[in-house]
């Protein structure tokens, strides 16, 4: 069977793919804000898992992380906003990000089936290493899970195969070292990287990590099959947390725009 993922990236066309932590600013906004990203022209929608100890986000995440704990976010809220979400859009992929430890916590089979019950597409576990990932892949072998991995500037040709070995739906390569919204991409540099990625694998390419705007995510479109746009998001919400209206509207008219600047 064709993953939602799979199907999303048929077309050939260049996508939009956002991120905000699941939760923030609390639970009720996050599933209006989910909703107005599906309903404003994203085409993958990623979802952080709040943890407390990010080790690949920026200042901007980890605030976002924090007020969601703050607020007792926790997987199960999580599902149920990927559960809100299907009850008036089933077509646009959703995607979970985080980190391993809050998977294993709540259990690999519990996790695993609440995702497929929820309408959950896909993973990307950020510390889970091609070594270390026999456990997951053994429970979401026969589901349509798709299991996304970090592609890096420094991930060389032998350790890439390894990491293609399990990989599906697409590869995320983060477009600079460090961590999220710090910094931007060097398009030279990512244009040879992403050129080189694609000599081994078939596998869409998206790329995030510092794009910020619109002309930025629309450059990066341009070498890449698309682009994940998240700090910028998170920011808006992290602005403009006492004015629920405002938020959400601003939310919408920025996905608009970084859509506009999708290279067809």
């Amino acid at each position: 069977m064709s993953s939602r993922i799979t199907k999303t990236f048929s077309d050939n066309k260049k996508k939009l793919v956002t991120f905000i932590t699941g939760g923030d600013p609390n639970f009720e906004t996050s599933k209006k804000i989910i909703k107005t990203i599906a309903e404003n022209g994203v085409d993958i929608i990623e979802i952080g898992m709040p943890f407390s100890d990010p080790m690949a986000d920026g200042p901007t995440i980890q605030l976002s992380s924090s007020r969601a704990i703050k607020q007792g976010i926790n997987l199960d809220h999580i599902f149920s906003i990927c559960k809100d979400l299907r009850n008036t859009n089933s077509t646009i992929p959703v995607i979970l990000m985080g980190y391993y430890n809050v998977v294993f916590h709540y259990g690999l089979k519990k996790f695993v089936s609440e995702c497929q019950q929820n309408g959950v597409d896909g993973l990307i576990i950020v510390d889970l290493q091609p070594e270390e990932d026999p456990e997951l892949l053994s429970v979401i072998k026969s589901t349509d899970l798709d299991l996304i991995r970090l592609i890096t500037p420094t991930t060389d040709t032998a350790r890439l195969k390894k990491i293609l070995k399990n990989a599906s739906g697409f590869l995320y390569y983060v477009t600079i070292t460090g961590i999220t919204g710090q910094g931007s991409a060097n398009l030279d540099e990512l244009k040879e990287s992403i050129t080189n990625i694609k000599n081994i694998t078939k596998l869409p390419v998206v790329s995030g990590f510092g794009i910020k705007d619109r002309e930025q995510f629309k450059q990066v479109c341009e070498i890449s099959d698309g682009a994940v746009v998240g700090s910028s998001i998170v920011k808006i919400i992290e602005s403009n947390i006492n004015n629920e209206d405002k938020m959400i509207t601003l939310v919408a008219n920025f996905v608009k725009q970084l859509k506009e600047g999708i290279v067809e």
